[in-house]
């Protein structure tokens, strides 16, 4: 390997690159079901809503927010991405504003919604699909680096969120969001996007043909069997995550734990992530993303079901560390396949439709889970389902994996 394109070359060359893509995901933090669930009693008691009513409020708000990306997200392909980033990243910060001060159930609405479409949704889209544009021959590494933000965002957000509770008020916690979001993130991709990357070496810039040689539009992709054999792997991971996530209350009260000694979980999923991201930009490098296909929902099945495996607060440790695993695994893949079968040119509208997907199965995922709660079905019983469909999915990846690699090969 020569000293131009040893891996610690690439990252210092690109760190400009491989910055704005990571920011971006890192500032999603504050739209994440993670970190609002932080402030779910205080909205519940200020606006007298019940876990229902409130968890209903959030679904509405998360499924608009997915109606929404699937147009909005087209922009990436039109817009200037550094004009783009920055009027999300302003947007963003007036909602983390509105909810410092909103004192109604409509404005908390529409604030989640903001929070949910901005953060969660579009500032993520544009990091990703930036990241995808700009790296060829290491989208792999450069995509790894780009998912560390959500990582990261895991590990620290919470406890500087709960110490700014304490501090300040839960509203002046969402002052602080308003003014990060605004001038360190703003700030910050202002600089770093204000240069497009340019080819270095085997490395590409230029839009990246897909399959058959070709750019697909999106209703081309949406008529190919490849993009609907994808969807229901690339929405199962937002699904049981923000389910584990969403019922953590839940799972202490039915365990015995208390939330202090749950929290220690956390960084279990943060920390099993990143190494996964790593790992998986590796493996996306050298043999492509579809290897990937039928390995990733492993760990979350296995994650999920395990959660029954004991009553020992470890366990939950245990689970967050093998879905946070299969998360990684999960965020290396969403950010590389897309752009390998269907290529750049129109990534941002290919893109916008599986990221409002996945979107809308966090919406749909606490309420589905919720109301057999409410009907004496276990979340651990339903665990044992969600493993045998991840295992399920895993076993058709084999031979849809071999027919899309076969779609690439093929000559145009």
């Amino acid at each position: 390997m020569s000293p131009a394109s040893s891996p610690t070359n690439f990252y210092l060359a690109n760190a400009r690159w491989l910055a704005a893509g990571l920011l971006c995901t890192l500032c999603s933090s504050f739209g994440q079901t993670f970190f609002i669930s932080l402030f779910a009693a205080q909205f519940m008691a200020l606006h007298g809503l019940t876990d229902g009513t409130w968890g209903s409020l959030y679904a509405g708000a998360t499924l608009t927010s997915a109606a929404l990306l699937i147009k909005s997200g087209q922009l990436a392909d039109t817009m200037r991405l550094r004009t783009l980033a920055i009027i999300v990243v302003g947007a963003f910060a007036l909602v983390c504003a509105g909810m410092a001060i909103h004192d109604s159930v409509v404005m908390l609405f529409l604030m989640v919604l903001g929070l949910r479409f901005f953060g969660q949704g579009m500032i993520s889209h544009v990091g990703m699909t930036a990241t995808a544009r700009w790296f060829q021959a290491r989208r792999g590494r450069a995509i790894a680096i780009t998912s560390l933000g959500y990582g990261i965002g895991e590990a620290v957000l919470p406890a500087v969120a709960v110490l700014a509770v304490a501090l300040v008020g839960w509203r002046g916690a969402w002052w602080l969001a308003a003014a990060t979001v605004l001038i360190v993130f703003g700030g910050a991709l202002w600089v770093l996007f204000a240069l497009d990357r340019t080819p270095r070496g085997g490395e590409t810039s230029g839009p990246a043909p897909g399959a058959l040689g070709r750019h697909w539009t999106r209703p081309e992709a949406l008529r190919h069997w490849s993009y609907w054999a994808l969807f229901p792997g690339i929405l199962t991971p937002a699904f049981i995550g923000t389910v584990i996530f969403f019922h953590q209350a839940h799972v202490s009260g039915v365990k015995g734990w208390s939330l202090a000694e749950m929290a220690a979980g956390y960084p279990a999923y943060a920390f099993s992530a990143i190494a996964a991201l790593f790992i998986a930009g590796r493996i996306i490098d050298r043999f492509g993303a579809l290897a990937l296909l039928p390995l990733f929902l492993l760990p979350i099945g296995l994650g999920i079901v395990l959660l029954q495996a004991s009553d020992q607060v470890w366990i939950w440790g245990v689970t967050l560390g093998c879905i946070g695993f299969g998360a990684g695994f999960s965020s290396a893949l969403n950010g590389a396949v897309w752009a390998e079968i269907y290529g750049t040119r129109n990534l941002g509208a290919i893109r916008a439709l599986a990221v409002s997907a996945m979107v809308f199965s966090t919406a749909i995922g606490p309420a589905i889970t919720g109301i057999l709660i409410d009907r004496g079905i276990a979340l651990e019983a339903q665990g044992i389902v969600m493993m045998l469909w991840c295992v399920g999915l895993s076993a058709i990846y084999v031979p849809v994996a071999a027919r899309l690699r076969a779609l690439i090969a093929a000559p145009s």
